[in-house]
């Protein structure tokens, strides 16, 4: 299923949503399309509305100001676009850097993605008592990045209009 990013009424990032709940807000007229899927429509009886890949509140909603994107396994994979962080590979689960046995946590900078292979090879130990490299170092993402990241953009520029510069 197709996500739907969706901005606050003054362009901001708010979240991701599901194609169903954004042709909802939209038909409420709660939302207006800001970018479409070119060439894509979604058709009723009596309604043609174009595939929404952005869309806008039309009210300004009030959000508390959040500083770190929250960590979550789906975050992980996304933020290391499913590739293994030991071999290049397609990963499928997310490995500790540090084990949690020895007192690593669910932390951005603690997990990478890894496949079930290697997250297997390493077992209870660090990449480096593993004889395991990193190909790729950990890092946070700002929530805008991680809103990027999830709707599969490679960088600030390949960001709707309404976005540039608003990423940071």
């Amino acid at each position: 299923m197709r996500e739907t990013l969706v901005l606050n009424a003054g362009f901001e990032p708010l979240s991701t949503v599901s194609l169903r709940r954004a042709v909802v807000l939209v038909m409420q007229d709660k939302a207006v399309v800001e970018q479409a899927h070119p060439g894509l429509r979604i058709r009723a009886a009596t309604v043609e509305v174009p595939v929404p890949q952005v869309i806008r509140l039309c009210r300004y909603v009030r959000v508390p100001f959040r500083q770190r994107a929250s960590w979550s396994r789906r975050g992980v994979l996304v933020r290391d676009r499913n590739r293994c962080a030991y071999c290049g590979r397609r990963a499928t689960t997310v490995d500790h850097v540090v084990p949690r046995s020895r007192g690593g946590g669910d932390t951005w900078l603690n997990t990478v993605a890894s496949c079930t292979e290697d997250n297997q090879r390493k077992a209870d130990r660090t990449p480096e008592q593993a004889g395991m490299r990193l190909l790729t170092q950990p890092f946070e993402p700002t929530p805008a990045d991680a809103l990027l990241l999830a709707l599969g953009l490679k960088d600030r520029n390949a960001a709707p209009p309404g976005l540039l510069g608003l990423s940071a």
